[in-house]
């Protein structure tokens, strides 16, 4: 859907570039997160993927065409809920959905998207009223609102109660089977992990790291299985590769002792991430 080849960009008076020879691709049908830092240049590359920043380097592909040879037919074909959830607050939910339903060609039925997000019996109330999660799932539905063929999300669940963010993550799951494309920046490694086919580092604007989710963890995991057992009261642990499963010594353990618990060295993509771009999560989240 898109290939990006040496992508570069500066903001005015930066000496810094946002993103330095970008290169990524991402597929028809695909799941692509994009993962790194603050500042590391997530938003720029969205922005500029969108249309929003034009004057870069380099070439960007969508659909076969090159992106700047698009007019504004293109933001038929997209849809876009940024972290910062922005509407008009003195209008009501459905106000601002019919002010932007007038801007497309071919709209959805809103009402469906409402009664899934739980916003429908709210539909009337000004959305200045509404707290940073309605707003958050506001903009969601708005960003479905034209029937996209790609949705740009940004931290799409972040501020979202838990029973919320797993029906928003269906419905991305459920755009994905439909045949969309999605592009996602977060920093809810859960989310990533579930919903993710691909995931790409950035570090500084460049991709130092891409793969699939279960890819990365197994080349930064532990090929090991760690189990904790009661013996003599006491609870014990013993580590064994996984070459050692098959062994006598393992079954051994498993057929003599009070198991607990059997975890693998499976790693986490949090601790991939700290890996890679050496930044704690909770420091960007602070």
């Amino acid at each position: 859907m898109f290939k990006v080849e040496g992508l570069s960009y500066s903001y005015p008076n930066s000496a810094k570039k946002a993103v330095d020879k970008l290169s990524f691709e991402v597929g028809d049908g695909e799941i692509y997160g994009l993962l790194g830092p603050s500042g590391a240049g997530k938003s720029t590359t969205q922005k500029i993927l969108i249309k929003l920043i034009k004057d870069y380097q380099g070439s960007i592909v969508y659909k076969g065409k090159p992106l700047k040879e698009y007019d504004n037919r293109f933001y038929e074909d997209i849809g876009v809920s940024f972290e910062m959830p922005i509407s008009f607050s003195k209008l009501t939910a459905m106000e601002n959905l019919d002010f932007f339903r007038r801007l497309y060609k071919k709209t959805v039925d809103v009402e469906p998207l409402m009664k899934r997000v739980g916003l429908w019996e709210e539909r009337d109330k000004k959305a200045g009223e509404y707290s940073k999660g309605m707003k958050i799932r506001l903009n969601f539905v708005r960003a479905l609102i034209n029937s996209p063929k790609v949705l740009f999300l940004d931290e799409p669940t972040n501020g979202i109660d838990p029973l919320n963010a797993r029906i928003m993550k269906d419905m991305i799951l459920e755009f994905k089977q439909s045949g969309g494309t999605v592009f996602l920046a977060s920093h809810i490694m859960s989310d990533v992990d579930q919903l993710c086919d691909r995931v790409g580092f950035i570090i500084n604007g460049r991709i130092h790291e891409e793969d699939t989710p279960r890819n990365l963890k197994l080349k930064y995991g532990k090929k090991v299985v760690k189990v904790e057992y009661r013996e003599d009261g006491l609870l014990r642990s013993s580590e064994f590769p996984m070459e050692a499963l098959k062994g006598e010594e393992f079954s051994r353990l498993v057929r003599e002792k009070q198991i607990e618990t059997i975890h693998s060295g499976e790693t986490t993509l949090e601790e991939i991430f700290i890996k890679v771009t050496g930044v704690a999560l909770h420091e960007q989240q602070a």
